[in-house]
């Protein structure tokens, strides 16, 4: 019986022309720069993105961590919406590594909210931190894969430049925050000093995330890559993978993601005892709230990985799923069913 996993979208597994591109690709010594397949793709990156230049690293926490390194000094603080996955699920290398220090904003959509911002720049006084960098995030993690509002991302913007602070973006999923704003990317790219894109979840690629922004941005960001063990050697077959997945016919293919998302999400909405929030439905995540505890949600999630069924543990009476394009309509329909039994033979107990 198929596994229908929705717990997340890094299961995306390479297509065939992927796995055919890898394995035709000439290999070079990427630290070199002689692997072509490399700078073919940091080259088609950065048009893509709308930057002067890009780097390709191995994950995506590695190239945050690259971009926040690089734009800052030892001792300076950044500024976050305070459910950042910078903040929150990347083991606080802003600290260990960088010897930064963290100021949280709060922001509806995930971005911190400009007038917060504004608030915690940091004063030019020698008894606090220098404010060094705000970072964004869209489509936001821990929100469920909402996106930001355009005019929000351009007044932050608008605020860094006023205050001579970059603005580097978390974009691990952006062209799904693109796709859900019916834009072209650069219009959310120009509106950052820099900006972090994973190519290894709804894309599809094995591997590797792609950092973006200035050309002397990047320049000095490879060091930072090669101080966190980043400089890697024969990246060709992995690069194939990553041109494929900034296809825009690859990229295209995430709207089928949305599409299952608000299906899985309608189909939530009319089985008793869950509720989701449609207007917070925008890309490949489904944020349901229900009236189960979280004991009853942890059976439930017993209950459907017994039936091929996989679900995320519960955070109190909230479940989030995440759909890929390894999960297929039917997948969704079946996925509902053992949801439903569920709340019914709990409902008959």
């Amino acid at each position: 019986m198929k596994i229908i996993d929705l717990r997340r979208d890094t299961i995306t597994r390479p297509n065939k022309k992927m796995r055919e591109m890898a394995f035709a690709a000439d290999l070079g010594d990427s630290v070199y720069g002689e692997d072509p397949e490399h700078q073919a793709l940091e080259q088609q990156a950065a048009e893509k993105l709308g930057k002067e230049a890009s780097l390709f690293l191995p994950s995506g926490t590695m190239g945050n961590l690259t971009a926040v390194l690089t734009h800052t000094r030892r001792g300076d603080e950044i500024i976050l919406e305070k459910n950042a996955h910078i903040r929150t699920s990347e083991t606080g290398g802003a600290a260990a590594v960088g010897g930064l220090s963290i100021n949280t904003v709060p922001g509806p959509y995930g971005l911190p909210d400009p007038a917060g911002v504004e608030n915690a720049v940091r004063a030019d006084n020698i008894h606090y931190p220098r404010t060094g960098l705000v970072c964004g995030e869209m489509s936001h993690y821990r929100y469920g894969g909402i996106v930001a509002p355009l005019p929000g991302l351009k007044e932050l913007y608008t605020l860094c430049r006023k205050k001579q602070i970059p603005l580097h973006l978390d974009g691990a999923r952006i062209f799904n925050a693109a796709l859900y704003l019916g834009v072209d990317v650069r219009e959310i790219t120009k509106h950052t000093d820099s900006v972090m894109v994973s190519l290894s979840k709804g894309l599809g690629a094995p591997v590797g995330s792609m950092l973006c922004g200035t050309a002397d941005f990047i320049e000095k960001a490879k060091r930072y890559r090669k101080m966190l063990g980043g400089g890697m050697r024969q990246t060709g077959w992995l690069c194939a993978c990553g041109r494929e997945a900034l296809s825009d016919e690859n990229i295209a293919l995430l709207k089928i993601d949305h599409a299952n998302a608000k299906k899985l999400a309608l189909g939530l909405n009319s089985i008793e005892g869950f509720s989701v929030d449609m207007e917070r439905v925008h890309t490949n995540y489904v944020v349901a709230e229900t009236a189960f505890s979280q004991g009853q949600l942890a059976s439930l999630t017993a209950y459907a990985e017994g039936r091929s069924v996989l679900l995320n543990p519960p955070r109190g009476g909230t479940l989030r799923f995440v759909i890929s394009r390894e999960v297929t309509d039917r997948d969704i329909d079946s996925a509902l069913q053992v949801i439903d039994n569920f709340t019914k033979e709990a409902k008959a107990d």
